[in-house]
């Protein structure tokens, strides 16, 4: 069984005008994801639109978690912006894919991968 902590820590680069990393630390749950959602809004809201989450030190995520994530994805697209993910752990790829969010969002192997690719509007 999974050991939930019910902590969540964020930290935030700027590699680029306009594009912003958080990385995740702990647990998005039902007492973690609105701090993960309100800390998104205030990047985006900060002249950051396009937000790339580094989910490699996540060690559990529900559907809170997910529904935060989807929440994020829908304000950056209201922002012109967009929401990518890395390191997205595999249980909660598998929540992506069974619900088909793994289809609007791009994830990425790796926090690097998402720095290092043009942004979502060039890719298409």
């Amino acid at each position: 069984m999974t050991d939930v902590t019910h902590t969540l820590h964020l930290t935030v680069q700027y590699p680029r005008p306009g594009f912003a990393v958080a990385t995740i630390v702990g647990d998005v749950d039902v007492q973690t994801a609105p701090t993960l959602r309100s800390r998104a809004l205030e990047i985006i809201q900060q002249g950051h639109p396009r937000l790339a989450l580094d989910l490699a030190q996540v060690g559990f995520c529900d559907s809170s978690g997910l529904s935060a994530i989807i929440g994020i994805w829908h304000v950056a697209q209201e922002a012109g912006g967009s929401l990518s993910l890395a390191a997205v752990p595999d249980r909660l790829m598998r929540m992506l894919s069974m619900t088909g969010v793994d289809s609007l969002l791009p994830v990425h192997a790796t926090a690097a991968d998402v720095i290092d690719s043009p942004p979502a509007s060039a890719q298409r």
